[in-house]
């Protein structure tokens, strides 16, 4: 694709989705309410389960991070080969 081998297409791809992982365990915390703390435990859940979890938001932001995370891996990756 557009003279780009495979090979290094597939290993980006690789990195991005490793960064991505790594960041959504980084942000599945941020802002969690458990159901004890909102005070609205449903029946037969654990109370220390989120409340409003919003995870197509977080998969959003981490999305996002990630590509800004995955950009300024590929702008030094040059310079972290010369270490």
């Amino acid at each position: 694709m557009f003279g780009i081998p495979w090979s290094t297409i597939l290993a980006w791809l690789a990195i991005y989705v490793v960064v991505w992982w790594i960041t959504i365990f980084a942000i599945l915390p941020i802002g969690v309410r458990s159901q004890d703390e909102a005070g609205e435990v449903v029946p037969g859940s654990d109370p220390g389960a989120p409340a409003l979890p919003r995870l197509a938001l977080k998969a959003l932001i981490t999305t996002a991070v990630s590509a800004v995370i995955l950009a300024i891996i590929y702008v030094f990756h040059g310079y972290i080969d010369l270490l």
